[in-house]
């Protein structure tokens, strides 16, 4: 079966390079599947998971946010911030949670800034989900 080359790129680095089959993402405009030979285009991407398809594995990568670029031969994610399921600290993206989720609780007490007390549960929400596989 065709492939096509995959690259996930964050201001820290590369993430993940690999040939696949599919690719399926969250756009602004909705949800994408990617197939080898698909034409040229650009697309803002949310908070959420990238799913990668080779064979009968699939790989997962947790993006916050960023641009899709597809060209025919080669994908490329440039998100704020990746991580392959393997690399995700569950435990870490757990506290996170919880603290933004506790911050939501207190923004009628304080000035909390409520966008990114938001943006911050969606991400570690994420991160669990993708750490669990759990679609």
């Amino acid at each position: 079966m065709k492939t096509v080359k995959v690259n996930v790129v964050t201001p820290d680095g590369p993430v993940y390079e690999s040939d696949v089959e599919m690719i399926s993402t969250k756009a602004q405009s909705g949800e994408l599947g990617i197939l080898p030979g698909h034409i040229p285009m650009v697309a803002p991407l949310k908070i959420g998971a990238v799913r990668l398809k080779n064979g009968g594995k699939t790989d997962f990568v947790a993006v916050t946010g960023g641009m899709l670029e597809v060209r025919p031969d080669q994908v490329t994610i440039l998100a704020q911030a990746a991580e392959t399921s393997d690399e995700i600290d569950k435990e870490r993206a757990l506290k996170a949670k919880e603290r933004a989720e506790q911050r939501l609780q207190e923004q009628k007490k304080d000035n909390i800034d409520l966008r990114r007390a938001e943006l911050a549960l969606r991400r570690a929400i994420n991160r669990i989900t993708v750490s669990n596989k759990d679609f």
